[in-house]
């Protein structure tokens, strides 16, 4: 039985499909990473990518950020990174006797934050007022970001040697956390082909257009608004977030922040599988990056072995779907 949409997703179609061939052309694999980044955008939602070394965190950053036309900012986090190295300072101008503010790398459009766990919890500060407000103060002046504004964050999950946790007040500020695995034999002999026959990574990098504008992806933005949730599915979404905060087994719960970045997040991925209405199947598959870097288990059950990614699982299975 075929729908009739009730909202115009064709341009948002047209520029998925632009988005993701950019894409295909340097990314091989990670199919359902690269959609979640993209719902993630639309959403207007932070990422935080966690994954071992080399299985292209920074690559698809990088590439999906080249094929919006905005700005783009790189920082890369080491212990010595100062706030000011982050936000900017000001400066003395000699000329007019007066201070200027230098604006620092977090004044782009789409900023990538790689190893985002190697700066000290001073210097990880810095991005708590841009990430959630979207602003900067300095001086007791505030610098408002333009939009859109989105981080995407790395980290490495194995290596503990000069990394700081990131705490749980900044964790939250992330729409999805993401967890990049290693591919297949297939897709890794498709990334071999590339590279031999390429030669040049970085070139290839390079030759990846803008697609968007940052006008269109307001407007694409403005179409994930107005896709149609049920109340028994906001009611179904505050059900699963509030089991987080009384299950026996975790230490600390999700937040109504939780709630909000769900529902967002399952509207964006609807329209982008060409749906203008969320169904409980959006819910409970996107309930894992948006709930997993939300949750802390108790320590009975860590040393049990349990993760996050467990736990939902326990929670959506015991809460009621709606019909």
């Amino acid at each position: 039985m075929e729908f009739t949409n009730r909202i115009e997703l064709a341009e948002l179609e047209a520029a998925v499909k632009k988005i993701k061939a950019e894409i295909g052309q340097i990314v091989i694999g990670q199919q359902a990473t690269i959609e979640y980044m993209l719902a993630a955008l639309l959403a207007d939602g932070h990422i935080l990518l966690e994954g071992v070394p080399g299985v292209a965190k920074t690559l698809m950053a990088k590439v999906i950020a080249k094929t919006i036309d905005v700005d783009f900012g790189r920082i890369q986090f080491t212990p010595d990174l100062m706030p000011s190295d982050v936000l900017g300072t000001s400066l003395y101008n000699s000329k007019n006797t007066e201070f200027e503010f230098k604006k620092g790398p977090v004044f782009a459009n789409i900023l990538l934050v790689d190893e985002v766990n190697r700066a000290p919890a001073k210097t990880q500060s810095a991005l708590f007022e841009v990430m959630e407000e979207r602003q900067v103060t300095v001086d007791g002046v505030t610098y408002p970001m333009a939009e859109p504004f989105l981080i995407l964050a790395t980290q490495n999950p194995v290596e503990h040697e000069g990394t700081y946790r990131l705490p749980e007040a900044q964790l939250d500020r992330f729409l999805f956390k993401l967890n990049i695995g290693y591919p297949s034999a297939t897709e890794e002999t498709e990334i071999l082909k590339g590279h031999n026959e390429r030669r040049r990574l970085g070139d290839a990098v390079n030759a990846v257009v803008a697609v968007i504008s940052s006008e269109q992806l307001s407007a694409l933005r403005n179409i994930i608004l107005q896709v149609h949730v049920e109340e028994k599915l906001l009611e179904y979404i505050v059900k699963i977030v509030g089991a987080t905060r009384s299950h026996p087994s975790l230490f600390l719960g999700a937040s109504p922040r939780a709630s909000v970045a769900l529902l967002n997040s399952c509207k964006a991925l609807a329209a982008l599988r060409g749906r203008d209405f969320i169904t409980p199947d959006d819910v409970q598959e996107l309930a894992y990056p948006v709930l997993r870097h939300r949750i802390i288990l108790t320590p009975e059950r860590e040393m049990e072995g349990a993760t996050p990614d467990d736990m939902i699982r326990l929670i959506l299975e015991k809460a009621e779907v709606p019909r």
